[in-house]
């Protein structure tokens, strides 16, 4: 991340920022302003964390393993994994990933929600918690 991007936005900025946007079914991004302040909170709290759960709902595996590289890529974690081993599914998935062990879990999933959401986890109080949804093509 730059020093321009992480100036921009305090930590407490960042964690108000992506708590507005905690576990709301229809919360959207509207502008390419939007998007990248979100970016930038996201990053900055990750960045903070010891390690995250990502809990991605996507309309099927394919789409769910294409949004798990995508932030992890962005959240500076290998995003090369080999993921043959998620059956290849054509309906709705929910993807579970935690970094710090570099594992994941899939299955289906019956609900509406389409997003990522984020469990930071570590020793900081004032970032841990789940953060999300956020938009499937947020990275991409």
């Amino acid at each position: 991340m730059s020093e321009s991007i992480s100036s921009q936005l305090t930590l407490d900025q960042a964690v108000k920022l992506l708590k507005r946007y905690s576990c709301l079914p229809s919360q959207t991004v509207e502008s390419q302003e939007q998007n990248q302040q979100l970016r930038q909170a996201l990053l900055l709290v990750t960045s903070e964390s010891e390690w995250e759960n990502l809990g991605i709902c996507a309309e099927n595996t394919s789409n769910a393993i294409a949004t798990l590289r995508s932030y992890l890529q962005a959240l500076g974690y290998n995003a090369n994994l080999n993921f043959a081993e998620i059956p290849s599914l054509n309906e709705s998935v929910y993807l579970k990933f935690n970094t710090q062990k570099m594992s994941y879990y899939v299955d289906r999933y019956t609900g509406e929600y389409r997003g990522v959401l984020i469990s930071c986890q570590g020793e900081q109080e004032n970032i841990i918690g789940t953060y999300g949804y956020f938009p499937l093509d947020l990275f991409g």
